[in-house]
């Protein structure tokens, strides 16, 4: 009788070979590498067995939830018919078919779609495709972006240098010349000026100045020199910063006035994270392009894609003009029929409104946490929050670097996962925990993540 194999120790072997994204390998040295093996619904399992509430959609990504069969089929289907082409001077029918998906729910003209294999990739297509449109338009020296500080556009050399957060860039500069930041919209932190004696902010009066700076910023640089401004509709690093009222509606018309392009980062907030089926739906402003990936396939397959806006497009569409760009899986066939089957789920079972007649019960259920004094805010919108953490609740004094080290890193990260929730505990920015589940998400999951939460965060508390 022959003895059953040992099971493979794939800890170890992640160890080894798996060389994790944006991971202090070190870490796993003497210690297991958690390993997720199965999901279903809003839940996912680890190689021992254990279940854990995915509070983050995976990274922002798995709208319909985990286990969907019918998109493990709709690959499949596709993979039997027509697994690769390229669209390098080809089409295929399913890239074509989402294309005009994505630009009939895209807003105005944002007509024309560009696929990539991701966002990083797709915030790369925009700010060339800003580049070389000025160049070709008669304004060549209009190459600069502004974007804002903290905020994060991506890996890819141009997306990290249109990114906010220096720590994320020292290790690879010098990077792609030409990106100046301006203040983001951290309400919570405004300005002392901003700020009544009560400590109170008119948001309305915050977000003409937060908008103005951006202007300031265009100015500075001189608008004959700035292509184009990046913003996310909520921006995810620092913690979920939502726009204050008439923001976006400022940024327009500064752009307007100064021939800058706005490019609405919708990587995160783009497919039902805020409840519609772009974020520039849901604050009401136009963009010229729109960046967006994660959620397109609930991950069940990656793709990315820029849309662009007729105006955008109409050189290029002239003469023997090429945009010289492209990347051998984007509009992968398999991909694009996930993307049109997930959106199908969308619409059939009503994924945008479900998340709009729930997002406050889910704002709600964060804000009970408000008693607990490790939390200073409780921010974002739809199914897109961050809980800012601190010191002291009255002066908002947040932590030091060995707070920070042996507090989040050193004990909440880890306590959040063995008390069952996958989410992420950030110091991009100051201390956050950051939430987006599945858009399947109810009121049940609500509760659990705040009890986990409670339990956890009131532990971190006794450890300062």
């Amino acid at each position: 009788m022959t003895a059953e194999p040992a099971q493979k120790d794939l800890s170890k072997t992640a160890y080894d070979h798996l060389w994790m994204h944006f991971t202090r390998m070190s870490s796993y040295e003497n210690s297991p590498v958690p390993t997720i093996v199965k999901g279903e619904g809003t839940y996912v399992w680890d190689d021992k067995g254990r279940k854990y509430l995915d509070g983050l959609a995976g990274l922002f990504v798995v709208q319909a939830g985990h286990g969907r069969e019918e998109l493990a089929e709709a690959a499949a289907k596709q993979a039997k018919e027509l697994a690769f082409f390229p669209v390098w001077s080809y089409a295929h029918p399913k890239a074509v078919e989402l294309a005009e998906r994505l630009a009939n729910y895209a807003p105005g003209d944002l007509n024309k779609v560009f696929f990539s294999t991701g966002g990083g990739e797709a915030v790369e297509t925009a700010w060339k495709l800003a580049k070389q449109y000025f160049k070709l338009t008669g304004k060549p020296t209009k190459y600069k972006v502004i974007s804002r500080a903290v905020a994060y556009h991506g890996t890819p050399q141009g997306a990290l240098s249109i990114t906010g957060l220096p720590g994320l860039k020292a290790p690879f500069e010098p990077l792609v010349p030409g990106t100046h930041k301006a203040p983001n919209t951290n309400i919570y932190r405004a300005p002392s000026f901003l700020t009544a004696p009560d400590g109170t902010v008119d948001p309305e009066a915050y977000g003409r100045w937060a908008a103005d700076e951006i202007e300031q910023a265009i100015l500075f640089e001189g608008p004959e020199t700035v292509a184009a401004v990046f913003v996310e509709p909520v921006q995810n690093a620092g913690g979920c910063f939502p726009p204050p009222p008439g923001y976006f509606q400022r940024l327009r018309e500064i752009c307007d006035r100064h021939d800058v392009l706005l490019v609405s980062d919708e990587v995160i907030c783009a497919f039902g994270r805020l409840g519609t089926m772009f974020g520039a739906d849901k604050f009401g402003y136009q963009p010229d392009m729109i960046t967006c990936a994660k959620g397109m396939t609930s991950g069940y397959s990656p793709i990315g894609a820029t849309i662009i806006s007729d105006r955008l497009a109409e050189p290029f569409y002239k003469g023997d003009n090429t945009f010289l760009h492209g990347y051998t899986f984007g509009g992968h066939p398999v991909s694009s029929a996930v993307a049109l089957a997930n959106l199908d789920i969308f619409e059939r079972e009503g994924l945008n409104q479900h998340v709009l007649d729930n997002e406050s019960a889910f704002l709600g259920t964060l804000n009970k946490l408000r008693d607990l004094p490790i939390v200073g805010d409780v921010r974002g919108n739809g199914y897109f929050y961050g809980i800012e953490l601190v010191k002291d609740k009255v002066t908002k004094e947040s932590f030091n670097d060995e707070e920070v080290e042996r507090v989040l890193y050193g004990f909440l990260s880890k306590a959040l996962f063995d008390n069952g929730l996958y989410c992420r505990a950030d110091d991009r920015g100051d201390p956050v925990i950051q939430l987006a589940p599945p858009l399947i998400s109810d009121q049940s999951t609500f509760d659990e993540i705040e009890q986990i939460l409670r339990t956890s965060l009131t532990d971190a508390w006794a450890k300062i």
